[in-house]
């Protein structure tokens, strides 16, 4: 029968760093492309621009199409009156809305009385800015509304580039007035 011999303390000593480097490379390396990774995000600028946009609508009505619900039911869209605010340091946009009453609304603007309504893909709102929606101007118009004369409130859904969703219950107002 033969001995196996036994290692020496220094061989031991060698083979205990050698089996602790290698277990410690694959995590410094992490750290080390995370730590370039990040110094090239603050480098660029990015870093500090995600800043959270903050909109509030301080006014939002959307008045009858007509006095009565047969008048009403013959008119096929409604418009509405906003005041969007922003209370950021960033610009946003305004891209889209729908609502529960209507089968579609859209965005529009007008340049005058007389022009004719463009449908556009978003409106903006500036940085510390208000964005004013009217008939008479940039509008969200509720196509094919179901009738909501008589309800005190219509439910809108407002989407934003940056701040997201925010759904507001716009008042119901005499036909004409905000």
């Amino acid at each position: 029968m033969t001995a196996t011999p036994v290692p020496a303390r220094a061989d031991l000593a060698r083979n205990l760093r050698r089996d602790l480097a290698r277990g410690a490379i694959g995590p410094v390396i992490c750290a080390v492309v995370l730590v370039a990774l990040l110094s090239a995000w603050v480098a660029t600028g990015a870093a500090g621009t995600l800043s959270q946009v903050r909109i509030q609508v301080t006014q939002a009505a959307v008045p009858m199409r007509a006095f009565t619900p047969q008048a009403a039911s013959a008119i096929g869209t409604a418009t509405t009156f906003l005041t969007i605010r922003n209370l950021s340091d960033s610009p946003d946009e305004l891209i889209a809305a729908r609502s529960p009453i209507a089968r579609h609304v859209a965005l529009t603007t007008r340049t005058g009385l007389a022009a004719a309504r463009s449908f556009v893909s978003g409106l903006a709102v500036p940085a510390h800015g208000t964005l004013t929606l009217s008939p008479f101007g940039n509008d969200l118009v509720l196509q094919d509304p179901a009738p909501f004369e008589t309800a005190g409130t219509v439910p809108l859904i407002l989407t934003f580039r940056n701040a997201g969703t925010l759904t507001i219950n716009a008042t119901v107002t005499a036909p004409g007035t905000p």
